[in-house]
């Protein structure tokens, strides 16, 4: 078992999802089951399955969670590019944001790939 919290993915997934319900604040009222909802859902989704991961026993139900963890950012991605196109944020906060997933895929795809290798 870990300490997720330690874990600078888990950091910086939680400062994402910070920014993005701060973000989304401004978003149209008619979007509050909609869009605003599913970014939000995709954004905590990331670093609560870190944590559920660092929780289990085993090192493959850690990568499970960490795929999990991959597949919410690759929502985040979309819905950052719909909200941009719908003018809901800007070009300049979307490319921001893109940047600060990509860096949080980069850092689990690294992270899944040590906790695969401790499982082999």
């Amino acid at each position: 078992m870990r300490d997720f919290k330690s874990l600078l993915v888990w950091q910086k997934s939680h400062e994402l999802t910070l920014s993005v319900y701060e973000l989304t604040s401004d978003f149209p009222r008619s979007e509050i089951y909609g869009l605003t909802s599913q970014i939000r859902r995709s954004s905590s989704s990331i670093p609560t399955n870190i944590a559920e991961g660092c929780g289990r026993t085993s090192q493959s139900q850690m990568a499970h969670f960490l795929n999990i963890s991959l597949g919410s950012a690759s929502e985040l991605r979309y819905q950052i590019i719909l909200a941009r196109d719908l003018n809901y944020i800007s070009n300049k906060m979307c490319k921001e944001l893109s940047v600060s997933v990509d860096e949080v895929m980069k850092m689990l795809t690294s992270l899944h790939q040590q906790v695969q290798r401790t499982n082999s």
